[in-house]
């Protein structure tokens, strides 16, 4: 009897075994790259950071949605925001059960399981091996406090954030990608889209002294391998301090099928466990597309604006609890680290794959005139799982699932490998005088190969931008 002939292919580390005349064996899925950036061998306060990424293959029980989800006001308004405050700090509570205790090891937290996005290993700015943080907006002189200043006096401090989702989100990831080499963009495109369910959680921290920045007093704080300062591309074992933690919660009541929420740091309030600092800045569902004014616009805050004429975003009152912010354009909902100039829905509704626009007018070449129609374009109610572009396919306002389709592309199709080397990082240009609204030149977005086929506009290589909330990516498209 004659023995088969059999191949053996090593395919990025997974090996297969090919039999002629004969099926091939299951092989077990690729598993994604944990980080892209290992701190070199010494003292680490923690082990290495494990990307959550045994996503569900089955739907989670549609009639088992988050416990908060009853707390939501019967009204869908901002004019009463003890209500919305109640219900945020229970979402907080959500995000906070399991997690605490484990240092958010989410892998590991025995009241429910939390997941990561793949494909934030790659890049200059990709995840390091501490806690997994990505590299994100720089911090501008006087964005978070009045006297908070630069580490040199032509460089800026940075943002490294790191974000999870819940078993319903963890199960439109895997969807997305449940093969490893070829994902389905059309898994959050309508009629799809994340389940209703899916929660979003995303911590924000800076590098920042926090002696510069009263509200960062009795901070938490985090080891991370990351960059001397925004523009210094070395990296080494530092602490950065907690600012801010995003929400995200999909809701088939919320207007356009998500709420977006934030909280900031607050340690003059002296909170036991420090993460208890965290206190609402407010919560969205509509970006206002008929305000088109920028009377409330704050860079630089020594007091929170809150503008009474929005109707779809809920900020917090009460100066006692958070401290001056300066929100997004003309007072929408924003970060404290987050563009003064956007929105956290602005920003958002651009996530997509293939990229075919930039993520803020301030991204594009010549940024049209604030409030102007063109302007406006970003500042529009659209509706979940729907392209910001028709030929391409949404992801669902998560920029995290967008940013992790066009690494794939980058880094696989392009490079031919998972671990490939990226294209050596461009130091960003000497700082000048900026458009309206942005105040560094940062690198954005590269235009796709399908941007460039569809001929629509493409964001520019290297532009006058502040990046929203999502990290910044390669300057250029890695050569072919």
């Amino acid at each position: 009897m004659k023995t088969p002939l059999v191949r053996v292919l090593v395919l990025f580390g997974t090996l297969q075994l090919l039999s002629i005349g004969g099926a091939a064996p299951p092989a077990p899925p690729q598993k994604f790259p944990d980080y892209g950036f290992q701190a070199p061998p010494g003292p680490s306060p923690s082990p290495n950071f494990v990307l959550s990424q045994d996503y569900p293959t089955k739907k989670p029980d549609p009639s088992k949605l988050p416990a908060f989800f009853a707390k939501l006001p019967k009204a869908v308004t901002n004019t009463d925001f003890a209500g919305w405050h109640d219900y945020m700090m229970a979402v907080r509570d959500y995000c906070f059960e399991g997690n605490l205790e484990i240092d958010w090891r989410v892998q590991e937290n025995k009241v429910r399981k939390w997941y990561h996005i793949p494909w934030q290993h790659y890049g200059d700015t990709g995840r390091e091996s501490v806690h997994g943080l990505t590299k994100e907006a720089p911090v501008q002189p006087g964005q978070l406090a009045a006297g908070q200043g630069r580490p040199t006096p032509t460089e800026n401090y940075q943002t490294y954030a790191v974000g999870f989702f819940n078993d319903f989100g963890g199960y439109s990831i895997g969807q997305v990608w449940k093969n490893h080499f070829a994902p389905d963009a059309s898994a959050t495109t309508t009629p799809n889209g994340f389940l209703e369910g899916t929660v979003i959680s995303k911590l924000l921290f800076v590098d920042v002294p926090s002696e510069q920045v009263p509200s960062l007093v009795n901070p938490v704080q985090w080891m991370g391998y990351i960059q001397k300062t925004y523009q210094e591309f070395a990296r080494s074992v530092r602490s950065v301090n907690l600012i801010q933690m995003d929400i995200a919660i999909k809701d088939r009541r919320a207007p356009d099928g998500w709420f977006f929420g934030t909280f900031q740091y607050n340690g003059q309030l002296a909170n036991k466990g420090g993460w208890e600092n965290l206190v609402p800045v407010g919560i969205m569902w509509g970006n206002d597309p008929t305000i088109t004014d920028s009377t409330y616009t704050n860079p630089t805050p020594t007091e929170t604006k809150i503008n009474p004429n929005l109707k779809e975003s809920a900020i917090n009152p009460n100066p006692k609890e958070l401290p001056p912010t300066h929100l997004g354009w003309n007072g929408r909902l924003n970060g404290p680290v987050d563009n003064p100039q956007s929105s956290c829905m602005s920003c958002h509704m651009t996530a997509e794959y293939p990229a075919l626009s930039a993520m803020s007018p301030l991204f594009t070449a010549k940024p049209p005139p604030v409030g102007s129609k063109d302007w406006m374009r970003w500042f529009q109610n659209e509706k979940c799982a729907v392209p910001f572009d028709a030929k391409a396919k949404s992801s669902d306002f998560s920029l995290q699932l967008a940013i992790s389709l066009q690494n794939f592309d980058a880094g696989y199709t392009k490079l031919g490998g998972i671990y490939a080397a990226p294209p050596q990082p461009t130091p960003s240009k000497k700082i000048a005088p900026m458009s309206p609204g942005a105040e560094l030149q940062m690198r954005a977005m590269a235009p796709s190969e399908a941007a460039k086929a569809a001929k629509e506009t493409e964001p520019v290589s290297d532009g006058e931008i502040i990046h929203p909330i999502l990290r910044d990516v390669l300057p250029t498209e890695p050569p072919k």
